[in-house]
């Protein structure tokens, strides 16, 4: 935005305030989403606390409308019918809007339905990244990072163009969104953004080789009558061969489907392997928190306790020993966090066995085998495939 010419020369140093949010100012999207909250306020909508861009209402007897807005892309689902058509109209008077119908594409999300459930995948989008990366005729592999390989920084290798590979990387952190298999190695490389290496760009070139050999697969969010909210978590240790930083793993389940999940160095080095296991119990204990406040929004069943699933004795017995020790006094605040949501009634913490800990899947490069096996638990389904 510049002044309009001539207004230099009578104003001088003077500036123009302008009294509308154009397009493409940055101001812009605050501006509108707060116009379209007051609107949809006034229509009796409250504002969910645990997500703002959620906005949800209830009838007498029980049934409910929610609308997500994500900048001018709107979904509207529930079972308060007359309600959700009443919205419509009142949407069409207020603003120029488009009804497309059934949800089948958004935000580059396509959404197919059955009588079994919802698969949300991302294979117009894979194919699209794979055409401009002129990947569309390279071999498929069966796994998106090697086991083997330790990515780290380089003092002496070939350089890459860094636009190029924040380009790429960016675009597969998207991509992570609905693919939980690429979560650890998206991960991985987007550790090397500010100076990237060819061995990095290799690393990312393999997970396009892996995305070509299912570019279809999705999330599948199945009917079930299992109303249990769990979480699992898991810690390297010290895998980072550059600063021998842990790397965090989380997924939950509602519903008994996978909802939420990440993959993520920590930000301190962790001196054993249960401190940083106990570390990322933290994690997943927040995310957990966040999940019940959303459900209590929506009025949403759960069971409680939440159930937080780990493979290491060790970690649960320090959440569970009130006994202040040496080698955990530095991880009081944790400590503390995690034993009072225990006793709150609100979380247990079960021990689970390393061979059934899905959360691997998020800390380490896994061989084929075990790979698809923890694919499997994460509810991941091709609808593409031949039957």
């Amino acid at each position: 935005m510049s002044p309009p010419p001539g207004f230099e020369e009578q104003y001088g140093s003077k500036v123009c305030k302008l009294e509308k949010a154009l397009y493409g100012l940055k101001q812009s999207p605050r501006a509108w989403f707060e116009r379209f909250t007051q609107f949809i306020k006034k229509q009796g909508f409250k504002q969910a606390q645990a997500d703002h861009t959620l906005f949800m209402k209830f009838s007498i007897k029980g049934e409910i409308a929610v609308l997500i807005v994500y900048v001018d892309d709107i979904i509207l689902t529930g079972n308060y019918c007359e309600e959700i058509e009443d919205l419509k109209k009142k949407l069409a008077q207020e603003f120029e809007i488009k009804d497309l119908g059934e949800l089948k594409y958004f935000l580059g999300m396509e959404i197919a339905r059955s009588k079994k459930g919802i698969v949300v995948s991302q294979r117009k989008y894979v194919l699209d990244l794979l055409h401009e990366t002129g990947m569309s005729a390279c071999r498929p592999i069966d796994t998106p990072i090697d086991p083997n390989q330790k990515l780290g920084n380089v003092k002496e290798g070939v350089p890459v163009n860094i636009h190029q590979y924040q380009r790429l990387v960016g675009r597969l952190i998207y991509l992570a969104h609905t693919r939980p298999d690429i979560a650890f190695a998206v991960s991985m490389v987007s550790q090397f953004m500010h100076n990237p290496f060819q061995e990095h760009l290799d690393a990312t070139y393999r997970i396009l080789r892996y995305l070509k050999s299912c570019p279809g697969k999705g999330l599948f969010f199945k009917r079930s009558d299992n109303r249990s909210v769990e979480a699992f978590t898991d810690a390297d240790y010290a895998g980072s061969i550059t600063d021998r930083r842990s790397t965090s793993g989380y997924c939950t389940y509602v519903w008994g489907n996978l909802v939420t999940w990440r993959s993520k160095k920590q930000n301190v080095v962790a001196r054993s392997s249960a401190e940083s296991e106990f570390r990322s119990m933290a994690n997943g204990i927040c995310e957990l928190l966040w999940i019940k406040r959303m459900m209590t929004e929506l009025n949403m069943e759960m069971n409680l306790p939440m159930k937080l699933y780990c493979d290491n004795k060790a970690a649960i017995n320090i959440a569970h020993n009130p006994v202040l020790h040496d080698r955990t006094k530095h991880i009081e605040v944790d400590r503390h966090f995690i034993k009072e949501k225990i006793e709150a009634g609100i979380v247990c913490t079960p021990f689970i066995s390393t061979k059934e800990q899905t959360t691997d899947i998020f800390t380490k490069g896994l061989f084929k085998p075990v790979f698809e096996f923890l694919i499997s638990k994460l509810g991941m389904y091709d609808i593409y495939l031949p039957t």
